[in-house]
C-alpha cells in the first residue's frame, strides 16, 4: 500500500518513511502541501500522515483539500494538540491523531489498524456459496458451473440459494414456498413448485449433472 508523508521537517519524514517501508509499506513523501496535491494526481495513495504546522498551507487546510476527492484514511501529527483543534480536525475530515514526539511503532500500529477499518469497510467479503463446480454469489444474484454463467429468473435463483444454503437437508414443500414466494402454503402451492424446480433442473443439467432431487412424500434437497 502506498503511504504519503507529508511533514516540513525532513528528518521526521525520513523516520517515519525507514519505519513504514521496514513494515512492507511504500511511501511518498512531500515537505509541503503543494507537492502533495501533486502526488495525489499522479499516485494511487491508500493513507495519508499530515504534519499541522507547515508554511503556506497548513496539514488542516490540506486535510479539507484531500477530502473534496479522497476517502482514504488521514492521521493528523501535531506537536501538541487542544480539544478544539482535535474536533477541528475531525470535522474536516481527519481520522486518527498523534503527537510530537511520538513512538514510531505507535504510528506504525495506527497506520495499520486505519487501513484494516479501511479495507475492512470498502470491500465486505462476499459470501459465494460452492457446491463442486457450482457457485452461487447472494449480493450479485449470479450462478456460475465451471466458468459458464447460468442464466435463472429471480425465483429460481431464489429456490436454488436456499436448497444451497441448506445443503444436505431435505427441506419440505412447505419451508420452500413459504420461503420463496412469502405465502402461507396451500396444497395447490406444489405446483407451483413443481413447475419452477422442472425449470431450474433443465438449465442446470444442461450444462452438468447437478440437479435437484426430489424427496417423495417430503420435498428436495440439492446433490
Amino acid at each position: 500500500m502506498n503511504i504519503l508523508v507529508v511533514d516540513d521537517e525532513e528528518e521526521i519524514a525520513d523516520l517515519i518513511e525507514l519505519y513504514l517501508t521496514s513494515n512492507n509499506y511504500h511511501v511518498y513523501k512531500a515537505y509541503n502541501a503543494k507537492d502533495a496535491l501533486k502526488i495525489l494526481e499522479k499516485r494511487t495513495i491508500s493513507l495519508a500522515i499530515l504534519d499541522v504546522m507547515m508554511p503556506q498551507i497548513d496539514g488542516f487546510t490540506l486535510c479539507q483539500m484531500i477530502r473534496e476527492k479522497y476517502n482514504f484514511p488521514i492521521i493528523m501529527v501535531t506537536a501538541k494538540i487542544t480539544d478544539k483543534d482535535k474536533i477541528k480536525g475531525l470535522n474536516l475530515g481527519a481520522d486518527d491523531y498523534i503527537t510530537k514526539p511520538f513512538m514510531p511503532l505507535e504510528l506504525v500500529a495506527r497506520v495499520q489498524a486505519q487501513l484494516r477499518r479501511y479495507t475492512s469497510y470498502n470491500n465486505p467479503k462476499e459470501e459465494i456459496i460452492v457446491i463442486k463446480d457450482l457457485s452461487l454469489n447472494p449480493e450479485k444474484h449470479t450462478v456460475y458451473i465451471k466458468d459458464k454463467q447460468i442464466n435463472l429468473t429471480p425465483r429460481e435463483f431464489a429456490i436454488l440459494l436456499f436448497l444451497a444454503q441448506n445443503k444436505g437437508k431435505v427441506i419440505t414443500t412447505k419451508e420452500l414456498f413459504e420461503q420463496v414466494w412469502k405465502e402461507s402454503y396451500l396444497p395447490s402451492s406444489n405446483n407451483t413448485i413443481m413447475v419452477h424446480i422442472r425449470h431450474l433442473r433443465e438449465k442446470l443439467n444442461n450444462q452438468n449433472q447437478y440437479y435437484i432431487k426430489t424427496i417423495w412424500g417430503v420435498g428436495y434437497e440439492i446433490e
